[in-house]
């Protein structure tokens, strides 16, 4: 179980990124739905258990070291070649959104350039990636606890000070962005979105144990895990949805509400889930197009660090509601292909 657990963990902090953790992705893809947003994050729960399962599952069937073996066995030769290089271009994509999230931080919270933040962040996501792979699970789990503590927190004072007379959600929602045109279509493209930027990831930690049932306990404990933050962050924006509805960094300014020294301590857990999937991401790009013993691989990463940096001056809101939402269209084939996959493999009559 500690090793499922540890698993699961690293899963989480994959998927929970600048756009996450700061509650801009909760906003635009459930709570700008309104209350109704609720349900979409259950849906979105009950997805990231299963589709995590059966990816932690596969890649410790292969024993994969790189996403493309994964790819490749569930989609095919010709349909496996489209979606990997979709997915190894959303690797790089979801890094800049990224070193543009620490770049939001620092001048929303630090009243500091956010060019100052986004190079910080560059430079410890590159310096990191060329860890070996069991050390780079291991930081990445480690921050997660932390922003659970954080988020019960937040919601626990939100929720305790909820009037439901003092909002009119339909004025406060009609400030916002939403990422898709329903509540049901704003959860399946989060889901596919992160399960297409986290899949490299998801399935090299699923090979890093033999035992299926206990990678695939993992994804069951990661997907859950994120579910539940994902309902926590979204209800309390729902409380607070006046204060929040058009700023770039929504948790923060709520840990703000309730003192400046919880919104400092969640800035620094925010900036803490930026870098691992930071890391998590350009670790996954650059051992895709480069293998991580060849000594090419910290170059390739040093340069391609550099255009993610130089990339992330576009803009964070912006990042987050283009990037995104268009890869989770494209994020449909892999889920797709992964129940299939999942199907096949039930028929055959084996244990999953």
């Amino acid at each position: 179980m500690k090793k499922s657990f540890q698993i699961g963990s690293a899963f989480i902090g994959i998927i929970v990124g600048a756009g996450f953790a700061s509650g801009q992705e909760i906003l635009q893809f459930f709570s700008s739905f309104g209350y109704v947003g609720i349900a979409g994050s259950i849906l979105a729960t009950i997805l990231f258990a299963f589709l995590g399962m059966n990816l932690t599952q596969l890649g410790s069937r292969l024993q994969t070291t790189s996403h493309k073996d994964v790819i490749y066995h569930i989609c095919g030769r010709y349909l496996g070649a489209f979606v990997d290089v979709i997915i190894t271009f959303f690797l790089f994509g979801v890094t800049v959104v990224m070193f543009s999230g620490a770049g939001a931080i620092f001048e929303e919270q630090f009243g500091l350039p956010a060019i100052a933040g986004s190079l910080f962040m560059a430079v410890i996501t590159i310096a990191t990636v060329t860890l070996n792979v069991q050390k780079v699970i291991g930081l990445i789990s480690a921050v997660t606890p932390f922003l659970l503590v954080m988020v019960v927190v937040i919601a626990a004072y939100s929720l305790y000070h909820f009037d439901p007379s003092s909002i009119d959600m339909d004025a406060a929602v009609a400030k916002t962005s939403p990422a898709a045109s329903n509540w049901i279509m704003g959860a399946l493209l989060y889901v596919s979105y992160n399960i297409a930027a986290g899949v490299a990831m998801i399935t090299v930690i699923g090979g890093t144990v033999k035992d299926q049932k206990v990678a695939g306990r993992g994804g069951i404990i990661g997907g859950l895990g994120l579910g539940l933050l994902i309902i926590l962050i979204n209800i309390t924006m729902l409380t607070q949805m006046d204060k929040i509805a058009d700023v770039a960094m929504p948790m923060i300014t709520l840990s703000n509400e309730i003192h400046p020294v919880v919104g400092f301590i969640m800035a620094i857990v925010l900036i803490g889930m930026i870098y691992n999937t930071a890391v998590a991401m350009l670790y996954a790009f650059s051992a895709r197009v480069v293998k991580p013993e060849k000594p090419s691989f910290k170059l390739f990463t040093i340069l391609f660090g550099a255009i993610a940096f130089i990339a992330s001056f576009l803009g964070f809101v912006n990042l987050v509601g283009t990037v995104y939402p268009i890869t989770g269209y494209l994020g449909f084939l892999l889920i797709a292909a992964i129940i299939v996959s999942w199907v096949m493999y039930k028929r055959k009559g084996t244990k999953v």
